[in-house]
C-alpha cells in the first residue's frame, strides 16, 4: 500500500442498489497496534487477516470489542460519516470496563478518516439507498494462559458497501418475546460493545426466525419482566398520546441511533423518556420499532407474547411517528437538511 494513502475516486463496479448487509472486499484496511504502553501510527494494508498468536487473549478470554457505524454520499456529493466521536467514546468505555488498552479518541477518528478517504469509491453514491459500513474492531493479542489481560493490543478498522440490515428495508417486522434466554446479565457487560453478548443473543435470534419472526424482544434477566433490547438493536415505542419512550437498563448497549431519535423526538414535541418498561405495556403503544446503526429504525409491525399477540401494522406499514423520525436521520446523514448539532464528519478529499 503506497505511503501517500492515495486511490482512485472512481465509483467501484458495484450494483449498489442491490448490495444486501453482507461483507464485500474493499480496498484496504487499516490496523494500529498498541505495545510496550504505546501506540503506533498505524498501517493501511489489502490482508483481510490476521496473524495471531494462538493464545491471544481475544480467542481465549473474551478481550475484544467493536462499533459500528456509517458513511455517507450526500446530496452535495460530500462523503461523511455520523457521529464518529460517539463510537469512539463508547469504544474507550467498552475498553477500560474489559481492561483493554483505550484507543485515544482522536486516534480512533483517524483510522476512520484515513480508512474510509482510502476506499472512498466505495462509498455508495447518494440515492441508492446504500451506504458505507465502518467495522472498528479492537484485540487482545498478547499470549496468556492464565485469566490476566493482555499487554498488546490491535485496532483494526475494515469498511464494506451495505444495503438495508432487513431484506425489506424500511417495513414492519414480526418480533416475539424471548423468555428462555438472557441476553446479558445484571452488572455484566451488557452495556458494553463485546462479541460475547452477540454469541448468546445466537441462539434465541434463530429460534424466532425459524418460527417466522425477524427477531426477538429480550427481558431484563433479574425479573424477566421489563423490556431490554430488541435483537441486535435498542427497543422504542410511541403512546397513544406520541410519547417516545425507551427502555432504561444497566444491560443495554447504549445505541448511538437512539440517542439520535431522542433529540429528534424532542425537538418535535414527542416527550422522550428513557424508564423500565413492563412488557405488559406492549399491549398499550400506538407503535413500537427497533433501532440502531445497521437499520436506523426497522418498525415492529407485530410482537407476540406468550399466548397473546399485539398488532402495530395492520396495514404492514409503519407507523407515522417512526416515519418521521427515520425521515428525518435519513435526511440528515444524506445532507438534505442542515446538520444543527455537528453530528456529520466530513471525509476530506
Amino acid at each position: 500500500m503506497s505511503n501517500t494513502e492515495t486511490h482512485e475516486t472512481q465509483k467501484a463496479n458495484l450494483n449498489w442498489s442491490e448490495l444486501i448487509f453482507g461483507y464485500t472486499k474493499t480496498d484496504c484496511n487499516i490496523r494500529y497496534t498498541f505495545s510496550n504502553g504505546q501506540w503506533d501510527d498505524g498501517v493501511l494494508t489489502e490482508d483481510e487477516n490476521i496473524p495471531i498468536h494462538m493464545a491471544s487473549t481475544c480467542l481465549h478470554y473474551g478481550q475484544e470489542c467493536f462499533e459500528g457505524l456509517k458513511a455517507f454520499e450526500t446530496k452535495s456529493g460530500d462523503v461523511v460519516v455520523f457521529r464518529a466521536d460517539e463510537n469512539a467514546k463508547r469504544m474507550d468505555y467498552t475498553a477500560r470496563k474489559i481492561l483493554m488498552a483505550p484507543p485515544p479518541i482522536d486516534m480512533f477518528l483517524e483510522a476512520v478518516d484515513r480508512v474510509v478517504q482510502a476506499n472512498r469509491r466505495f462509498v455508495p453514491p447518494y440515492g441508492t439507498g446504500a451506504s458505507l459500513y465502518i467495522r472498528p474492531l479492537l484485540i487482545g493479542i498478547g499470549p496468556r494462559v492464565g485469566v490476566k489481560p493482555s499487554d498488546d493490543y490491535m485496532l483494526m478498522v475494515f469498511v464494506t458497501p451495505v444495503g438495508p440490515y432487513f431484506k425489506n428495508g424500511f417495513k414492519p417486522v414480526k418480533m416475539i418475546v424471548e423468555e428462555k434466554v438472557d441476553r446479558a446479565a445484571p452488572l455484566g457487560v451488557g452495556d458494553a460493545k463485546v462479541g460475547g453478548n452477540y454469541a448468546a443473543s445466537l441462539r434465541a435470534g434463530a429460534a424466532a426466525r425459524e418460527k417466522g419472526y425477524a427477531d426477538v424482544v429480550y427481558l431484563d434477566a433479574k425479573e424477566r419482566k421489563y423490556i431490554d433490547e430488541s435483537g441486535p438493536a435498542n427497543f422504542f415505542a410511541i403512546t397513544k398520546d406520541g410519547q417516545y419512550l425507551t427502555p432504561k437498563s444497566d444491560s443495554i448497549l447504549p445505541s448511538i441511533t437512539n440517542k439520535s431519535l431522542v433529540t429528534l423526538a424532542d425537538e418535535m414535541g414527542l416527550r422522550p423518556e428513557r424508564r423500565p418498561i413492563d412488557i405488559e405495556e406492549i399491549f398499550d403503544f400506538a407503535e413500537a420499532g427497533c433501532c440502531g446503526t445497521a437499520a436506523v429504525i426497522t418498525p415492529i409491525g407485530s410482537i407476540r407474547y406468550r399466548e397473546r399477540e399485539v398488532v402495530y401494522s395492520p396495514d404492514g406499514e409503519p407507523g407515522p411517528i417512526s416515519t418521521k423520525l427515520y425521515n428525518k436521520l435519513r435526511a440528515i446523514q444524506l445532507g438534505e437538511e442542515p446538520d444543527t448539532h455537528g453530528w456529520l464528519r466530513t471525509i476530506e478529499g
